[in-house]
């Protein structure tokens, strides 16, 4: 494949990636689901720290490698990512002004996940398409696992950045008293 194609198959995941992020972020969430999904969440994520992080985005985007079914996976990781961002909306007013691609886009974490995410699931395609045409899948594993590694470096590097900018920041939602 050439490097042209693989850079546009790379794009259009970023594309799908964007877009399914996008539907998430507009689904409408009740003030009570988006207090359950809070609550969950923030119990997920008390005490973890970097390290922590990057195996929970590892844990999401290495199995977007796996052929086909990769694809399938991350559209959803990336679907419940914006449910996500829309529960928090719910509950939190200044978040409804934010356009939710600007998360993605503009937070150096979102760019790095996207980067990872759209890298595993393009491979997911290159690898399904190679096996439907029945190549040989050998010349594609070694590309494969260098793109393991680039995503795995990209997720662990924005774990440490997440990680600063919720100490920097905080990670606290704004949950109202119910």
């Amino acid at each position: 494949m050439t490097r042209k194609k693989r850079v546009l198959t790379f794009l259009i995941f970023i594309g799908i990636f964007s877009g399914a992020y996008s539907i998430g972020a507009e689904m409408i969430v009740s003030n009570e689901d988006a207090m359950t999904f809070l609550q969950e969440f923030q119990l997920s994520i008390e005490g973890i720290d970097a390290i922590g992080i990057f195996l929970h985005n590892a844990g999401i985007g290495l199995p977007m490698f796996i052929p086909g079914a990769g694809m399938i996976w991350g559209a959803f990781a990336a679907w419940s990512t914006g449910f996500a961002f829309s529960a928090l909306a719910t509950t939190n007013p200044i978040l409804e002004t934010i356009p939710p691609l600007t998360v993605l886009f503009l937070s150096p974490f979102g760019v790095m996940e996207l980067a990872a995410y759209s890298l595993g699931m393009s491979r997911s395609f290159l690898l399904i398409h190679t096996i439907i045409k029945k190549n040989p899948i050998k010349p594609q594993l070694r590309i494969t696992g260098i793109e393991v590694g680039i995503a795995a470096a990209l997720l662990l590097v924005g774990g440490f950045i997440e990680y600063a900018m919720i100490q920097q920041f905080g990670s606290n939602p704004n949950l109202p008293n119910s």
